[in-house]
This record gives structure tokens, C-alpha cells and sequence, in this order.
């Protein structure tokens, strides 16, 4: 069993901690992520972009985001949280939900913890973009071209995030 870790500094949303001679970082709201590999009815897979700033680039990524963050729903499950940031940021709604992974994000650094879920029976019933603080845009790529996709991307600049690779596996392996 762990040990309390215990707090060198903290932010509004980040705080540095130290467990048994190892420093590392927690969110200060949640340690859940919802990562949602979604396809279309005509096989394509959705696909987001939008600036990072702490990696100073426009990244793609598949959609996204914290579970359990906001504070009226301190105990959202990850279905939920998974539904509202897909239709957050695309617009889309999913009839079929079925999870696949549970992944550590980056266990050197965080114990942030990514679930990740394929949604299926899709169908667009808002803008999407993201809230307020998000520009994002939305790429609708077949999945048979996406491999080809990604790659122009990274040529034109633009960093993938890991998660997109382990999300293409994992679809594959349940197609």
C-alpha cells in the first residue's frame, strides 16, 4: 500500500508531491481521464486538433478530458464524462459505449489515470469546438486513410498524441 504523499507546491490545478523519495505531479481536482476512440457509421475515425501549450504546438489527439473535475459532479463515472467531452468537443453523441484500456498517462511523472473507450452509433447533434477555452477542430478521417493522415500531419508540424497510436491499435483489435 502507498504512502500519503506529501505536497511540495500547488497551483490552482496542479501540485507537486513527493512519495517515497519520488517527486512527481497530480491534478489537484481528479486523477481520471476519458479517452474516446470514436467511430462513424461510414468508418471513419474522429480526430481533434488543437493548440497545447505546454508543448507549445497544435496537436492531435483523440477526444478527451478529466472525469470528475467539475464540482457538481465530484462522482461522474467515466461513461459520463467520456459522453460529455465527445459531444463537447465534436458534437457527436454516442449510441454504443464499451471500454477497452485502462492506461497509466505517464506513470514517471503522474498518476494520472486514462480509460479508454470506443464509441460507436454516432450521430452529430451539436457544433462541438470545445467550451470557452478551447479552439479545437474536428477531422472526421477514414479510418482505412488515417494511418497516411497522421503522417502528412506530423510533416506539416503538428505533434500526435500517443494516445491516438494506442487508440488505433486498440479499434483494430476489436474490429
Amino acid at each position: 500500500m502507498a504512502q500519503p504523499a506529501t505536497v511540495i507546491a500547488e497551483t490552482k490545478h496542479l501540485r507537486l508531491v513527493q512519495r517515497n523519495g519520488w517527486s512527481f505531479v497530480q491534478r489537484t481536482s481528479t486523477n481520471r481521464v476519458a479517452c474516446v476512440i470514436a467511430q462513424t457509421p461510414s468508418g471513419k475515425v474522429l480526430l481533434i486538433e488543437q493548440y497545447r501549450r505546454p508543448v507549445d504546438a497544435t496537436v492531435i489527439e483523440l477526444p478527451a478530458g478529466l472525469v470528475g473535475d467539475l464540482g457538481d459532479q465530484p462522482n461522474e463515472t467515466i461513461e459520463h464524462g467520456a459522453a460529455r467531452e465527445l459531444f463537447e468537443e465534436t458534437g457527436y453523441v454516442a449510441g454504443q459505449w464499451r471500454q477497452l484500456a485502462n492506461l497509466a498517462s505517464c506513470p514517471g511523472l503522474t498518476d494520472e489515470e486514462t480509460t479508454m473507450l470506443l464509441a460507436t452509433e454516432l450521430r452529430k447533434d451539436g457544433p462541438g469546438g470545445g467550451d470557452e477555452n478551447e479552439n479545437i477542430v474536428v477531422h472526421e478521417v477514414p479510418i482505412e486513410k488515417v494511418d497516411g493522415w497522421l503522417a502528412k500531419a506530423a510533416i506539416d508540424g503538428k505533434m500526435i498524441d500517443g494516445r491516438v497510436y494506442a487508440g488505433l491499435y486498440l479499434l483494430r483489435t476489436v474490429s
